[in-house]
Protein backbone atom coordinates (compact mmCIF):
# COMPACT_ATOMS: atom_id res chain seq x y z
CA UNK A 1 0.00 0.00 0.00
CA UNK A 2 1.60 3.04 -0.83
CA UNK A 3 2.04 6.02 1.98
CA UNK A 4 0.79 8.97 1.67
CA UNK A 5 3.78 10.93 2.30
CA UNK A 6 7.22 10.72 0.85
CA UNK A 7 8.28 8.09 3.49
CA UNK A 8 11.32 10.21 5.55
CA UNK A 9 12.26 13.71 4.79
CA UNK A 10 15.65 14.91 4.79
CA UNK A 11 15.72 18.31 6.90
CA UNK A 12 19.62 18.74 6.36
CA UNK A 13 19.06 21.83 3.91
CA UNK A 14 19.20 24.92 5.86
CA UNK A 15 16.41 26.88 4.05
CA UNK A 16 16.85 30.33 6.15
CA UNK A 17 20.12 31.20 4.35
CA UNK A 18 20.22 33.23 1.03
CA UNK A 19 22.98 31.10 -0.69
CA UNK A 20 25.55 33.41 -2.44
CA UNK A 21 24.34 33.46 -6.51
CA UNK A 22 20.39 32.43 -5.78
CA UNK A 23 17.78 34.63 -6.77
CA UNK A 24 16.52 35.49 -3.30
CA UNK A 25 13.65 37.74 -4.72
CA UNK A 26 11.99 35.03 -6.34
CA UNK A 27 11.25 33.38 -2.77
CA UNK A 28 9.65 34.33 0.11
CA UNK A 29 9.87 33.26 3.69
CA UNK A 30 6.80 32.10 6.30
CA UNK A 31 5.78 29.27 8.22
CA UNK A 32 4.49 26.55 6.74
CA UNK A 33 3.72 22.39 6.63
CA UNK A 34 5.16 20.17 8.88
CA UNK A 35 6.18 18.65 5.81
CA UNK A 36 7.48 21.81 3.56
CA UNK A 37 10.17 24.11 4.45
CA UNK A 38 8.48 27.29 4.99
CA UNK A 39 9.91 28.43 1.88
CA UNK A 40 7.60 29.59 -0.94
CA UNK A 41 7.88 30.14 -4.70
CA UNK A 42 5.29 31.23 -6.95
CA UNK A 43 2.68 30.32 -4.48
CA UNK A 44 3.50 26.90 -3.77
CA UNK A 45 5.62 25.61 -0.52
CA UNK A 46 8.47 23.81 -1.36
CA UNK A 47 8.92 20.48 0.50
CA UNK A 48 11.14 18.77 2.24
CA UNK A 49 13.64 16.73 0.47
CA UNK A 50 13.06 12.60 0.78
CA UNK A 51 16.12 11.20 2.72
CA UNK A 52 17.94 8.10 1.81
CA UNK A 53 15.99 6.47 4.73
CA UNK A 54 13.36 6.00 2.08
CA UNK A 55 15.35 3.83 -0.31
CA UNK A 56 13.20 1.15 0.40
CA UNK A 57 10.18 2.42 -0.52
CA UNK A 58 11.82 4.09 -4.14
CA UNK A 59 12.43 0.18 -4.90
CA UNK A 60 9.00 -1.13 -3.91
CA UNK A 61 7.77 -4.24 -5.80
CA UNK A 62 4.38 -2.66 -5.89
CA UNK A 63 5.67 0.67 -7.97
CA UNK A 64 5.13 -0.45 -11.68
CA UNK A 65 1.70 -1.02 -10.84
CA UNK A 66 1.32 2.03 -9.05
CA UNK A 67 3.31 3.82 -11.48
CA UNK A 68 3.42 1.99 -14.41
CA UNK A 69 7.22 3.16 -14.79
CA UNK A 70 6.88 1.00 -18.01
CA UNK A 71 4.75 3.26 -20.01
CA UNK A 72 6.59 6.30 -18.47
CA UNK A 73 9.68 4.72 -20.17
CA UNK A 74 7.84 4.15 -23.56
CA UNK A 75 6.20 7.74 -22.85
CA UNK A 76 10.13 9.34 -23.62
CA UNK A 77 10.73 7.17 -26.66
CA UNK A 78 14.63 6.81 -25.47
CA UNK A 79 16.94 5.97 -28.63
CA UNK A 80 19.66 3.62 -28.35
CA UNK A 81 22.54 6.06 -28.17
CA UNK A 82 20.37 9.15 -26.22
CA UNK A 83 22.14 11.03 -23.50
CA UNK A 84 19.85 11.10 -20.93
CA UNK A 85 19.88 13.04 -17.52
CA UNK A 86 18.18 11.15 -14.31
CA UNK A 87 17.38 14.31 -11.94
CA UNK A 88 16.64 13.26 -8.29
CA UNK A 89 17.97 9.98 -9.23
CA UNK A 90 17.76 8.80 -5.59
CA UNK A 91 18.60 4.53 -5.89
CA UNK A 92 18.56 4.45 -9.66
CA UNK A 93 15.27 2.60 -10.03
CA UNK A 94 14.62 4.81 -13.51
CA UNK A 95 18.66 5.08 -14.14
CA UNK A 96 19.04 1.72 -15.00
CA UNK A 97 15.60 0.20 -16.54
CA UNK A 98 16.73 3.65 -19.22
CA UNK A 99 20.45 2.77 -19.33
CA UNK A 100 19.04 -0.58 -21.03
CA UNK A 101 17.38 1.26 -23.69
CA UNK A 102 19.76 3.39 -24.61
CA UNK A 103 22.67 0.93 -24.69
CA UNK A 104 25.16 3.15 -27.28
CA UNK A 105 24.33 6.13 -25.02
CA UNK A 106 24.93 7.67 -21.58
CA UNK A 107 22.50 8.26 -18.50
CA UNK A 108 23.76 10.56 -15.84
CA UNK A 109 22.69 9.85 -12.37
CA UNK A 110 22.11 13.06 -10.26
CA UNK A 111 21.47 13.38 -6.75
CA UNK A 112 22.63 15.78 -3.84
CA UNK A 113 22.85 12.80 -1.25
CA UNK A 114 25.77 10.69 -0.45
CA UNK A 115 23.87 6.89 0.50
CA UNK A 116 21.60 7.48 -2.71
CA UNK A 117 25.18 7.83 -5.18
CA UNK A 118 26.41 4.49 -3.20
CA UNK A 119 23.57 2.45 -3.84
CA UNK A 120 23.76 3.45 -7.49
CA UNK A 121 27.39 2.74 -7.67
CA UNK A 122 26.51 -0.74 -6.09
CA UNK A 123 24.25 -1.55 -8.33
CA UNK A 124 26.36 -0.44 -11.44
CA UNK A 125 29.09 -2.24 -9.98
CA UNK A 126 27.68 -5.66 -9.18
CA UNK A 127 25.83 -5.60 -13.22
CA UNK A 128 29.14 -4.15 -15.07
CA UNK A 129 27.09 -1.37 -16.34
CA UNK A 130 29.70 1.19 -18.01
CA UNK A 131 27.69 3.68 -19.86
CA UNK A 132 25.84 5.18 -15.99
CA UNK A 133 27.85 7.75 -14.96
CA UNK A 134 27.06 9.21 -11.44
CA UNK A 135 27.07 12.87 -10.27
CA UNK A 136 26.69 14.68 -6.97
CA UNK A 137 24.75 17.80 -7.90
CA UNK A 138 23.88 20.55 -5.28
CA UNK A 139 21.00 22.16 -4.26
CA UNK A 140 21.84 24.80 -7.05
CA UNK A 141 23.17 22.96 -10.05
CA UNK A 142 22.93 19.70 -11.48
CA UNK A 143 26.62 19.66 -12.52
CA UNK A 144 26.34 18.66 -16.08
CA UNK A 145 27.92 19.42 -18.69
CA UNK A 146 26.62 22.07 -20.84
CA UNK A 147 24.40 21.55 -24.12
CA UNK A 148 25.30 17.82 -23.98
CA UNK A 149 21.57 15.96 -22.94
CA UNK A 150 19.07 14.79 -25.38
CA UNK A 151 16.55 14.03 -22.71
CA UNK A 152 15.73 14.94 -18.66
CA UNK A 153 13.94 13.43 -16.69
CA UNK A 154 12.70 14.19 -13.02
CA UNK A 155 10.56 11.52 -11.20
CA UNK A 156 8.28 12.90 -8.21
CA UNK A 157 11.57 15.17 -7.12
CA UNK A 158 10.71 18.78 -8.40
CA UNK A 159 9.04 20.17 -5.88
CA UNK A 160 11.64 19.63 -3.18
CA UNK A 161 14.30 21.81 -5.28
CA UNK A 162 15.04 24.08 -2.90
CA UNK A 163 16.07 26.43 -5.64
CA UNK A 164 13.78 25.96 -8.31
CA UNK A 165 14.71 28.61 -10.82
CA UNK A 166 18.49 28.23 -9.82
CA UNK A 167 18.06 24.36 -10.73
CA UNK A 168 16.06 24.64 -13.64
CA UNK A 169 18.51 27.39 -15.11
CA UNK A 170 21.34 24.43 -14.90
CA UNK A 171 19.29 21.83 -16.31
CA UNK A 172 18.34 24.32 -19.18
CA UNK A 173 22.27 24.58 -19.31
CA UNK A 174 22.76 20.73 -19.90
CA UNK A 175 20.22 20.55 -22.32
CA UNK A 176 20.69 20.43 -26.37
CA UNK A 177 18.46 22.68 -28.38
CA UNK A 178 16.05 20.32 -28.83
CA UNK A 179 16.26 18.36 -25.94
CA UNK A 180 13.29 17.54 -24.01
CA UNK A 181 12.26 17.78 -20.06
CA UNK A 182 10.07 15.30 -18.87
CA UNK A 183 8.65 15.93 -15.27
CA UNK A 184 6.53 13.67 -13.35
CA UNK A 185 4.69 14.83 -10.77
CA UNK A 186 1.55 13.22 -8.68
CA UNK A 187 -1.64 15.13 -9.94
CA UNK A 188 -2.82 18.06 -7.69
CA UNK A 189 -5.81 18.22 -9.21
CA UNK A 190 -6.99 14.64 -8.20
CA UNK A 191 -8.09 14.38 -4.33
CA UNK A 192 -8.11 10.73 -4.87
CA UNK A 193 -4.42 10.27 -5.04
CA UNK A 194 -3.15 9.59 -2.08
CA UNK A 195 -0.25 11.56 -1.53
CA UNK A 196 0.14 14.42 0.92
CA UNK A 197 -0.78 18.05 -1.27
CA UNK A 198 2.37 19.32 -0.86
CA UNK A 199 4.11 16.21 -2.93
CA UNK A 200 2.06 17.02 -5.14
CA UNK A 201 1.74 19.24 -8.49
CA UNK A 202 -1.44 20.71 -10.70
CA UNK A 203 -0.11 21.26 -14.19
CA UNK A 204 -0.71 24.64 -13.88
CA UNK A 205 1.69 25.05 -11.11
CA UNK A 206 4.38 23.36 -13.06
CA UNK A 207 3.76 25.29 -16.66
CA UNK A 208 3.80 28.49 -14.27
CA UNK A 209 7.34 27.82 -12.76
CA UNK A 210 8.83 26.34 -15.78
CA UNK A 211 7.68 28.98 -18.32
CA UNK A 212 9.58 31.58 -15.60
CA UNK A 213 13.01 29.29 -16.42
CA UNK A 214 12.34 29.71 -20.15
CA UNK A 215 10.15 26.17 -20.75
CA UNK A 216 7.39 25.37 -22.85
CA UNK A 217 4.63 22.50 -22.13
CA UNK A 218 4.71 20.94 -25.11
CA UNK A 219 1.97 17.95 -24.34
CA UNK A 220 0.86 16.81 -20.99
CA UNK A 221 0.77 12.77 -21.77
CA UNK A 222 -2.31 11.42 -19.64
CA UNK A 223 -1.76 8.09 -19.37
CA UNK A 224 -0.06 7.00 -16.32
CA UNK A 225 -2.03 5.95 -13.33
CA UNK A 226 -1.50 8.88 -10.60
CA UNK A 227 0.57 11.17 -12.44
CA UNK A 228 1.56 14.04 -15.10
CA UNK A 229 4.04 13.49 -17.79
CA UNK A 230 4.66 17.06 -18.45
CA UNK A 231 7.33 17.33 -21.84
CA UNK A 232 9.10 20.58 -21.86
CA UNK A 233 11.05 22.34 -24.35
CA UNK A 234 13.54 25.18 -23.87
CA UNK A 235 11.65 28.32 -24.48
CA UNK A 236 11.71 29.85 -28.15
Amino acid sequence: MLLLFQVTSCKGQNTESKQEGSDTAAYTYRPGSINGIGKWFMGREIAHVMGFQGMEWLNRPEREQEENVSLLLKNMNIQADDIIADIGAGSGYHVFKMATQAPEGMVYGVDIQEEMLAEMKRVQLINGITHVTLVKGSVQSVNLPENKVDKVLMVDVYHEFEFPLEMLASIKKAMKADAKLYLIEYRGEDPNIPIKTIHKMTEAQAVKELRAAGFTLVENIANLPWQHCMVFQKGS
